[in-house]
């Protein structure tokens, strides 16, 4: 227990916010004593046996609590159920076992090889590092008949501290219990960071010094300026936690449509993962699905489903959104064609062993030696379409040259659908103006964008600072993309994580995207926010932000320009 902590300890804002509570500790390590007296089974069947059954009953915890979540959450936590029962983790435990490795250490060993070869890999699977140690603790905890590590449940309201969280920890928490979450490793868009987007609790990472803060400690965590005061004037804080949360009930009342302080127009959408996430979305202030990632609904599947199996889950997606309108004025839903390779393996799509997946045969190049595969995706959702009614908008991931989205184009008018690129790869934001002469519309994903123009593993906790999306180089490829659109008259939308913070949104706004799509539960501090500013200072904003050298600059920059 650390017996100095700074009063002020700053990190990466994820969610905005206040929040004031005592410092909850993660429980994140199996009882040492109950490891140390673990007697091992020595013949390597019975072992193997043992692990087998921790297997199960860590699986079947992860699809428990897969089924009580939506969105994102559901889909990571069914990820990790499928990683915990992985043929070649229990492949290379046998291995160890025959080696003549105790069952504990063929465990361990195990896990390091593949959290090492995870992590050469980087990219998006680096982020299956965290997942893959929780499995390891969970397993072990079951193995030595401990109950399995996790997040306590607070007896008052606290801020959950802790090195970092996975997602089996985050989708089942309880706002009201766990007000604010802070967490010493992890980035923006890692899987805590979305989920906990997806909750509405504040929340920063990778904040320095976090794990020196003691049990019970008073702090007050502000998600909008990334700090974490330690030991406040109690009072003082309970004033400005009592302001956010009246302005946080204001926030509540916000209905949309969406529009700036003078009345121009702006989108905004919600990311969603399927059918569930999508009838939640339907509910909130939003015009439509900005982002339906339908590689998410097929993790688990091992053979590739018909056009007629892929367009019943389509259609659960699109039906509660209404009939769309093919020239955009109404309720529309965006599908992204499959993002899967890199962290998000399908078994009938992706390739094994590629020595960097985050840069190798993912998204739209799945297409490339397999063309039928994106054909009966694209009759999928055109079948959809038809049977719901809903006129959804089609958007092909990965798209690197010019003659890529011209191909995919083409495919998806030939089904009478509304073809569209992502901009996530440098190349394609750099040619936006010759994309548009091939598509009907951009959509940027600035998790990936802003990762591909960094060169930094989104998940490096040593790189935070090069995956902020307020870096200067990934805010001028937005606007040269935005920029683009206004030319050709045609919309430019935003995707990504950043289109969740309601300071960056007008600085987007005034770039010039028409479209925000993000997790529903962040859409009323967008809209709000931006219903209070003029287009004028949305322009200044995106000039500000633009003209900073470093992130910290341009959000000060940004802030003073709208006042906040």
């Amino acid at each position: 227990m650390a017996t100095e902590t700074p009063a002020l300890l700053s990190g990466t804002p994820v969610v905005p916010g206040l929040a004031l509570g005592p410092v909850l500790r993660a429980r994140t390590e199996v009882d040492p004593e109950a490891v140390a007296a673990f007697v091992a089974p020595e013949p390597v069947e019975e072992a193997l046996a043992a692990y087998d059954e921790a297997v199960v009953a860590v699986s079947e915890t992860f699809v428990r609590r897969a089924e009580g979540a939506a969105g994102e959450a559901k889909q990571v936590l069914t990820a990790s159920a499928g990683l915990a029962k992985d043929k070649g983790l229990r492949s290379t435990v046998r291995k160890n076992l025959t080696a003549g490795s105790a069952l504990l250490v063929a465990l361990e060993e195990a896990v390091e090889f593949f959290a090492g070869l995870f992590a050469q890999q980087g990219g998006l699977m680096a982020e299956r590092v965290t997942d893959l140690r929780d499995i390891h603790k969970r397993l072990l905890a079951h193995l030595v008949g401990e109950p399995e590590p996790g997040v306590p449940t607070p007896e008052v309201p606290s801020v959950l501290v802790a090195e970092d969280l996975a997602p089996s920890d985050t989708s089942g928490l309880d706002p009201s219990l766990v007000v604010a979450l802070v967490t010493e490793k992890g980035g923006s868009t890692s899987h805590t960071a979305i989920i906990a987007r997806q909750l509405g609790i504040p929340c920063l990472v990778g904040v320095a010094g976090a794990l020196g803060l003691a049990a019970q400690t008073l702090v007050l965590v502000d998600g909008t300026a990334g700090t974490v005061e330690v030991g406040p004037d109690e009072a003082a804080a309970r004033g400005r936690v009592e302001q956010d949360r009246a302005a946080r009930e204001e926030l509540a009342r916000w209905t949309g449509p969406a529009t700036t302080r003078d009345g121009v127009p702006v989108k905004l959408l919600a990311n969603v993962a399927d059918a569930k996430s999508a009838a939640s979305a339907a509910e909130a202030p939003v015009e439509g699905v900005g982002l339906f990632r339908t590689e998410l609904s097929f993790l688990n599947t091992k053979v590739e489903p018909t056009p007629e199996e892929q367009a019943e889950v389509y259609a659960g997606v699109l039906s509660p959104f209404g009939p769309g309108d093919p020239g955009g004025s109404g309720p529309h839903v965006v599908v992204r064609t499959l993002d899967a390779g890199s962290d998000k393996p399908i078994a009938y799509a992706t390739k094994d062993h590629e020595e960097n997946p985050a840069l190798g045969v993912r998204g739209l190049r799945l297409a490339f030696d397999n063309p039928g595969l994106l054909d009966r995706q694209l009759d999928g959702i055109a079948l959809a379409a038809e049977q719901t009614g809903v006129a959804p908008w089609v958007m092909a991931p990965m798209v690197a040259t010019v003659a890529e989205a011209e191909d995919f184009a083409s495919k998806v008018r030939a089904r009478g659908l509304k073809p569209g690129v992502m901009i996530e790869i440098p190349s394609a934001a750099i040619l936006a103006h010759q994309m548009l002469q091939v598509v009907d519309f951009l959509s940027i994903g600035t998790n990936d964008l802003t990762q591909y123009t960094m060169a930094a593993d989104r998940m490096a906790t040593d790189l935070t600072h090069l995956t902020d999306p307020w870096q200067p180089a990934v805010l001028h490829l937005i606007a040269i993309t935005a920029e683009a659109g206004k030319r050709n008259g045609k919309p430019v939308g935003v995707c990504g994580e950043a289109a969740a913070d309601p300071v960056l949104a007008p600085a987007l706004v005034g770039m010039g995207i028409t479209s925000l799509s993000m997790a529903a539960a962040a859409v009323r501090a967008v809209g709000a926010g931006l219903g209070k500013v003029t287009m004028d200072a949305c322009e200044d904003a995106a000039e500000a932000a633009l003209a900073a050298s470093d992130p910290q600059a341009a959000r000060a920059a940004v802030r003073e320009v709208l006042g906040l």
